[in-house]
């Protein structure tokens, strides 16, 4: 641990935490089948027959770019494989743009979506900082089309979707996309200094933070009309798209707004204010009495869907650390443990690796939404980003942090 790393982790959850993460890459490393191709896990890691999806292309090269910029070893292939997939097999050759997904006979479901883009520029920023030789083609073709599809220069915000000829089938807008588009357009400023994903991210947050958080009593409506006006009533994807407000993104949303403020150079204003309200209002929300964290919420913050999965805790995990960076608490420390511990406990799977992604009401593991273990991206930033003493620079914050 370097100098400056945060003094909230005893050394026994250090330890904890690096052994999850190479747990984890270890698990996750059975995605790479015979062929290059990528596949989703079971729950023994045993890859699940499907198409090959974007969102788990663009998930295992961020992960495992992360993973070697760590110094954990053997992840190189995997983010070989995941690059040429994006540059081969998900790239569309005829209308521009990123496949959602394709299998041995070529594309299965071919809709351009704002959600799985913002994915293939954050891949490509990880796989530049991790020294890929494909990273810059690939963030050029992903920025160039997120600047020409998807980004509303007028709004500041993200549009959503698009069918495969650029054809738009709907005049849904919503949060996910966008927090997403923070997420990558941050990653690519640390990766590159180009201001312009700054300005964007940013851009993005003063819409969601400053404007829907600061109105809602600090929860974030996740729906909108193409107007940008709240869509209180839709209801779409139980997963992707469920009514009412979804409290991990909260956790996300406010460490992603730390991250930026840390990077324009901590000016003077509401930002840690504002992330400690979307946190903290989310915390106590979403809180289940017997541990981890409802999905979704009313708007006046009753709980909606009770179920329990495994990236809420995670990113709650990521949100509490980033505050305990900037300011110091020991009963929030306690608190950040008793997240641990509580992960430990429903989510962690000590035995074969990766976290268990839902569990049922008596804490066991269960198949509602999820089959297998779907990805590895939130519980390793979970593992790696609260390791390093900075809110932002990730990338050199993590640096050899696994190299043993």
């Amino acid at each position: 641990m370097s100098a400056d790393s945060p003094t909230f982790h005893a050394p026994g959850r250090i330890a904890a935490m690096k052994t999850d993460a190479l747990r984890q890459l270890a698990f996750f490393g059975a995605s790479l089948r015979p062929g290059g191709r990528l596949a989703t896990l079971d729950h023994e890691g045993r890859p699940l027959e499907g198409p090959q999806e974007l969102i788990t292309t663009t998930r295992l090269v961020h992960s495992y770019a992360l993973g070697m910029i760590a110094g954990a070893p053997g992840c190189a292939d995997i983010v070989d494989a995941g690059m040429q997939a994006l540059l081969t097999r998900h790239l569309d050759p005829e209308h521009g743009g990123f496949l959602w997904s394709f299998d041995d006979g070529g594309p299965v479901q071919t809709d351009k979506l704002a959600y799985g883009h913002m994915f293939v520029l954050l891949a490509a920023a990880t796989a530049k900082a991790a020294g890929h030789a494909d990273a810059d083609r690939l963030m050029s073709l992903a920025d160039a089309v997120i600047a020409e599809r998807f980004w509303d220069a007028e709004a500041g915000l993200m549009v959503d979707e698009y069918r495969r000829d650029w054809t738009p089938f709907s005049e849904y807008r919503g949060m996910n996309a966008n927090m997403h588009g923070v997420e990558a357009h941050l990653s690519a400023y640390e990766a590159t200094g180009e201001t312009r994903y700054l300005d964007r991210a940013m851009s993005i947050l003063d819409f969601f933070v400053g404007k829907m958080g600061a109105g809602n009593d600090w929860r974030l409506p996740e729906h909108y009309h193409q107007d940008w006006s709240v869509d209180a009533d839709y209801e779409g994807n139980p997963m992707f798209r469920p009514r009412g407000t979804t409290p991990g993104h909260s956790f996300e949303l406010g460490r992603l707004l730390l991250q930026a403020w840390d990077l324009q150079g901590r000016p003077e204003g509401q930002a840690p204010a504002r992330a400690r309200a979307l946190i903290e209002t989310a915390l106590s929300d979403a809180a289940m009495p017997e541990g981890g964290f409802c999905y979704t919420l009313n708007f006046d913050g009753s709980q909606r869907v009770t179920d329990r999965y495994w990236w809420p805790q995670s990113e709650a995990i990521g949100a509490l650390a980033t505050l305990l960076k900037l300011q110091p608490d020991p009963e929030e420390a306690a608190r950040y443990e008793a997240l641990w511990q509580d992960a430990e406990r429903l989510f962690i799977d000590e035995d074969r690796g990766g976290w268990n992604p839902e569990i049922d009401d008596a804490g066991r593991p269960v198949e509602k939404q999820f089959t297998g273990k779907p990805d590895i991206y939130h519980a390793l930033q979970a593992d790696l980003y609260p390791l390093h003493g900075g809110l932002s620079r990730h990338y050199d914050g993590i640096a050899g942090i696994l190299a043993k």
